[in-house]
């Protein structure tokens, strides 16, 4: 089963899926959700598989939305995203909505799902991360959730349930990248080990799974998912996934998307992230005026 943007494979009792977007990062689409979602319910379905293993083609995991489509497009493209004002939130909410849907079909799977990250996971790419159930990282590898500086607000809302509330502030309060090493040490990762390391460990892992019967591995997962799911997981996605709208279309999140139109996406991210740029006054924090 190999889709245009997610490849599915069948390894004795792993099923293996794989982002396929490498010239990008596998930065996220309008198709790579659902493409996702497809390999997923397959896995769910085929005789014989006890575990699956998510992984990105190339040099990341996932490097979040694809924003030279998204935020540096002018008007007629990645409307779902930036609509003309005034913008019509339950819109904006079905569309990110089904987007959240679909990376919680790992959530949802009946077979434990160990995400092996290299390079990035950063931004809608952690979203994808963080809804698997195990992670194991690269030792420089990197995660985090950058948007929240400005035009984003992560719809899995699976920080909080991953972390607590200490370490979720503090990672959605400034947008940090963390690498491999401090994610094991805050417990946003299983295993953090060396690039060398990362196939071998994850292997070890899935095959451990794999040995145990289907039926354990499904009721010992329903029942820990339960135990979250009872904390109000899907209200706070609720509120995340609309929030995550306001943040777009809020003044500060308009002039983003203008300043990537202006100056291509990938300088309005270093501004951004470098904290560098005043979005409510729309100007550099350095310039004369500031």
């Amino acid at each position: 089963m190999n889709l245009a943007k997610v490849l599915y494979e069948k390894d004795g009792r792993i099923a293996r899926i794989t982002l396929n977007r490498p010239e990008v990062l596998n930065a996220i689409d309008d198709d790579l959700p659902r493409e996702l979602e497809e390999c997923v319910a397959r896995a769910n379905t085929e005789d014989g598989v006890h575990v699956i293993v998510l992984s990105g083609a190339g040099r990341a995991f996932c490097a979040g939305y694809d924003l030279a489509y998204y935020a540096q497009a002018e008007e007629g493209r990645g409307h779902e995203m930036t609509q003309a004002m005034p913008w019509d939130p339950m819109k904006d909410y079905a569309f990110m909505m089904r987007n959240t849907e679909c990376f919680m079909a790992l959530w949802r799977s009946y077979r434990p799902v160990v995400a092996k990250v290299h390079g990035f996971a950063v931004a809608g790419g952690s979203d994808i991360a963080l809804c698997t159930d195990m992670i194991v990282m690269e030792d420089e590898a990197e995660i985090g959730y950058m948007p929240v500086r400005v035009w984003g607000c992560p719809t899995t809302a699976m920080w909080v349930y991953r972390l607590g509330a200490e370490q979720a502030k503090r990672m959605l309060f400034t947008g940090d990248k963390i690498k491999g090493k401090e994610a094991e040490r805050i417990g946003l990762v299983a295993k953090s080990v060396p690039a060398n390391d990362l196939d071998a460990e994850v292997e070890r892992l899935a095959e451990r799974m794999a040995a145990v019967p289907v039926n354990q591995l499904m009721m010992q997962k329903l029942v820990i998912n339960q135990a979250i799911e009872a904390m109000g997981l899907k209200q706070t996605q609720m509120f995340a996934t609309v929030f995550d709208g306001i943040t777009r279309h809020s003044p500060e999140g308009l002039n983003f998307k203008l300043r990537a139109e202006e100056t291509g996406w990938k300088q309005a991210v270093r501004e951004r992230d470098l904290g560098t740029f005043d979005w409510t006054q729309n100007r550099p924090i350095n310039s004369s005026k500031a």
